[in-house]
């Protein structure tokens, strides 16, 4: 995992929070944890995460709600949904709301790093493309 990468965690169980949390710290990233959508919104208007790891069913504002509200605030941070209830439906509007990532849960501790990383190196590799496209249109 790349170092300091900000990871939000957000899932209406504390196990599951517990464990990615602690799965992903060991990795030398920087990770919080919240538990409904309300908060994550607080947490991502007070500093931007690289990577957030987003449930579909929430108390409160729904999954797909919070990723809508995420891409349009913050479209340089990535959205992986990782759910208990997988569906075809769900992951295509996942996918077309701009979720860099649809997993169904329960996920091992390899999983989440594996998409952690999968997620920031697509982040780092659209920030380069974005500044070659921005130093192309100013020769």
């Amino acid at each position: 995992m790349i170092a300091k990468t900000k990871i939000l965690v957000v899932d209406d169980e504390e196990v599951v929070r517990l464990s990615y949390l602690r799965t992903l710290k060991g990795q030398h990233c920087n990770v919080h944890a919240v538990a409904d959508g309300k908060n994550a919104l607080r947490m991502m208007s007070q500093q931007p995460f690289d990577v957030v790891l987003l449930d579909l069913r929430l108390p409160g504002m729904d999954g797909m709600n919070i990723l809508k509200t995420i891409k349009q605030k913050w479209p340089e941070s990535e959205v992986i949904v990782i759910t208990g209830y997988p569906a075809v439906d769900s992951a295509k509007a996942a996918v077309t709301l701009g979720a860099f990532g649809y997993l169904a849960k329960p996920l091992g501790p390899d999983a989440v790093i594996n998409a952690a990383n999968g997620a920031m190196l697509h982040k780092r590799w659209a920030l380069r493309c974005d500044q070659a496209v921005q130093r192309a249109a100013m020769v």
